[in-house]
């Protein structure tokens, strides 16, 4: 899948050539911070990663986003597709921090949501946001989710544990989230 997005930027496969940049992200601690992942990574460990999502492909699709002039500044994607309830878990990570809070990943996830929907047929579609993570939270309103409950006390950071928004967007409530973006609102 490559699709391009309205901020001028694309989804694509991951590369291995990708890695190094990849494996910088996970080892920042301030990006870090908003991922699951909390322990540092060597780029063998997200070769093991890139060789897993192949054999995975079924079930978790994970894609770069890349502006058009090249530079990769993230990854986007859906992750335990169940493909008989027809629902799967999105997930996003913008690497380059001077990418966040410029939209970039509302309309990358817009596209994704797109593809999901429309494309491989999906009709629901999760997310989990870490409470302290008002962006997050923020651009997955913005892309038509909705709050569905709370994991209180869920996952520990920075010396505390942290409760989780469950987050949902089905594919009906996202035809008008769909229409407005084409339109550009």
């Amino acid at each position: 899948m490559a699709c391009t997005t309205r901020f001028s930027s694309n989804l694509r496969p991951v590369f291995k050539s990708d890695l190094p940049q990849i494996v910088r992200w996970i080892n920042d601690p301030e990006v870090r911070n908003f991922l699951n992942a909390h322990l540092p990574q060597s780029e063998q460990d997200e070769e093991r990663w890139l060789e897993n999502l192949s054999k995975n492909k079924d079930t978790d699709l994970v894609l770069v986003i890349e502006t058009t002039e090249g530079r990769v500044i993230g990854l986007m994607g859906l992750h335990k597709i169940n493909w008989r309830d027809r629902v799967a878990i999105t997930g996003a990570l913008i690497g380059e921090k001077e990418y966040w809070g410029k939209g970039f990943g509302s309309d990358a996830k817009i596209t994704l949501l797109n593809y999901a929907f429309n494309v491989l047929n999906l009709r629901k579609i999760c997310s989990g946001v870490i409470s302290y993570n008002k962006r997050s939270l923020q651009y997955s309103i913005k892309c038509g989710y909705k709050e569905e409950g709370i994991l209180k006390e869920h996952i520990f950071r920075n010396g505390q544990y942290w409760d989780v928004i469950q987050l949902a967007i089905f594919r009906e409530d996202f035809i008008s989230v769909w229409e407005e973006y084409q339109q550009g609102a």
